[in-house]
């Protein structure tokens, strides 16, 4: 088993088919090139919560499963960054497979710096 701090805890991801719809239907979204992400704040608070997604037309269950572990060091590094109280649903694209691994961490630091931003306030 992996030291601790290697590790992505049970309570930072999500968990639950109703957690990912509630994203996807209230939140907001970002578009990279590697991957879109589905975000919005958690009415509890508490710490960040990361989701993944990889559809089968991805590729076999051998590339997304590669992809999968690829996003989710990705975040597991930044984790901490993130404000808390954001939930997000990261579906990656193919371009995940071939891309570099910085690459890969500096598109999941750009979406995790823009979580980290004010709220822009609605003067209209």
């Amino acid at each position: 088993m992996p030291p601790a701090r290697f590790s992505f805890p049970k309570s930072s991801r999500l968990l639950h088919r109703a957690d990912y719809r509630r994203i996807y239907d209230e939140g907001q979204k970002f578009a990279g090139p590697l991957f879109a992400a589905f975000y919005r704040r958690s009415e509890a608070g508490g710490v960040a919560r990361v989701g993944f997604t990889t559809p089968k037309a991805l590729g076999p269950a051998v590339a997304r499963n590669r992809i999968k572990r690829r996003l989710r060091e990705a975040v597991r590094v930044q984790l901490p960054e993130v404000a808390t109280g954001w939930e997000i649903v990261l579906n990656p694209r193919r371009a995940v497979l071939d891309a570099e691994f910085p690459r890969l961490e500096a598109e999941i630091s750009r979406l995790f710096r823009l979580l980290r931003q004010p709220p822009a306030i609605d003067r209209g």
